[in-house]
């Protein structure tokens, strides 16, 4: 067994973002990838950090860099007295289960999965409803018929991603041709650009001419290869428009900093339970800014808003895989 460093010697543990924090400052637990994968954690330092400068506080991060460091340093932050602590991933669901009731006076936040304990608030997004209206733009967007999708691990969260993207593109054409690949079975999944990037470029050999990446750090290397191939890509979680502007066609916005800083607000007294933060409660969307607005035609626009409109009313129901995994698009 390998050995870990010291945690004292550890230069990301209980790292501060300004001053000494109080020993009640909230904390925030990245996943694996980077705090600055431009993505699902980069998305939660944003949150962050939009507490800190709107109110003045402190808090303290801490980036993991291996399997065994989850349960350790979520228990280094709830000693160091941290409250709440907010823990990324659906990778530390068994942290939160192990860790939570040892410290039951300290509320946690676990974004991704669910953890059915009284001092805990499960945040998880209804990814398929943002993937379901970046299909559509992806389909109205093709010229080829062909688009396809790149997954970081091959897991229930991911493939919701897939086949909300593949049901919203056969909405707009049935006949579209719809290509899934995985980057692998482990977290180097999430980190891992140049192995995205080959992905990509296979599925543009196979005729796709936009590609929707959502693997964490890996996503990177899909959206450079969409450039140099002088193809589209579509981001994912953080509006990542502007790394390619005019070749990423849009992102499929997953608001991961709004739960950050709702949870920062709310603070150790918050209501905790299962949060659900879907299109109607507008913790999923797409993204159109200056970098990519001459990419989407007004008509595009009406379409998707129309979609919106419908699934925030209950009239379109976009499945979810993670509930039944049969995909009706695939």
């Amino acid at each position: 067994m390998t050995a870990l460093k010291p945690l004292a010697l550890t230069a990301s543990v209980l790292a501060l973002t300004a001053g000494i924090a109080q020993a009640d400052a909230p904390a925030l637990m990245f996943d694996m990838g980077g705090k600055f994968d431009k993505s699902f954690n980069e998305a939660a330092y944003n949150g962050a950090e939009r507490w800190r400068e709107s109110t003045g506080g402190t808090y303290r991060e801490i980036e993991i860099s291996a399997e065994a460091q989850r349960v350790q340093f979520a228990r280094r932050l709830a000693e160091a007295g941290s409250d709440p602590i907010v823990v990324l991933g659906f990778a530390n669901e068994p942290t939160l289960v192990e860790v939570a009731p040892d410290y039951p006076d300290t509320a946690f936040v676990l974004i991704d999965a669910v953890v059915d304990l009284p001092n805990v608030r499960s945040v998880i997004f209804a990814e398929q409803e943002g993937s379901y209206l970046v299909g559509m733009l992806a389909a109205m967007a093709t010229e080829t018929n062909t688009i396809s999708f790149v997954g970081g691990m091959e897991i229930p969260l991911i493939t919701a991603f897939a086949c909300g993207y593949a049901q919203g593109a056969k909405a707009v054409n049935p006949d579209i041709n719809v290509i899934v690949n995985y980057t692998g079975s482990t977290p180097a999944a999430w980190n891992d650009p140049v192995r995205g990037g080959e992905i990509a470029q296979a599925q543009f050999s196979q005729g796709s001419d936009i590609v929707f990446a959502a693997a964490g750090g890996t996503g990177l290397g899909v959206l450079q290869a969409a450039e140099d191939a002088g193809l589209k890509s579509i981001g994912v979680d953080s509006n990542q428009n502007h790394l390619h502007p005019g070749s990423v066609l849009t992102s499929m916005l997953k608001l991961v900093d709004q739960a950050v800083y709702d949870a920062f607000t709310d603070g150790p007294d918050m209501e905790t339970g299962v949060v659900v933060m879907d299109l109607a409660a507008g913790g999923v969307g797409y993204a159109v800014d200056e970098h990519n607005e001459h990419l989407i035609s007004a008509e595009m626009i009406d379409a998707v808003e129309a979609a919106r409109a419908a699934i925030i009313a209950g009239e379109l129901s976009v499945h979810d895989y993670r509930t039944d995994s049969t995909c009706p698009a695939f």
